[in-house]
């Protein structure tokens, strides 16, 4: 049995997907854009800006579901220029912790709406 989760603390998916899905004890999130839920655009123009905003959706979608970071197994990070990865790892610790999960971080050509960067996690719940 499967249970959708959603909130409007993320913004709403922009496609023919759920924000995230909770099924036999786990979760998986749906990748997090640095959109702002309040007004539907990009939390700024920069990437600090927009991987601080994904690391929010990332944590309103964990409330949501019912759990936190410390919860977190696996996370896959996409982003439009590997010279960022500096910058995501300080933002990406202002939400993960040690014992970290396991990361992929992937350099990708483009992202949804002309994004910088992704973010999508799979917690045990």
């Amino acid at each position: 049995m499967k249970e959708i989760i959603s909130t409007v603390e993320a913004p709403a998916a922009i496609g023919a997907y759920s924000q995230a899905v909770k099924a036999n004890g786990m979760l998986f999130a749906s990748g997090q854009l640095g959109i702002d839920p309040a007004t539907g655009e990009f939390a700024g123009e920069d990437f600090r800006s927009q991987a601080e905003q994904a690391v929010k959706n990332v944590a309103a979608i964990l409330k949501a579901a019912g759990t936190d970071a410390s919860h977190v197994i696996k996370t896959t990070v996409f982003l439009t220029d590997m010279a960022n990865f500096a910058v995501l790892n300080e933002v990406y610790s202002t939400l993960f912790a040690a014992p970290f999960p396991a990361r992929s971080a992937v350099a990708v050509a483009a992202l949804p709406k002309g994004g910088l960067v992704e973010i999508e996690v799979i917690a045990a719940l």
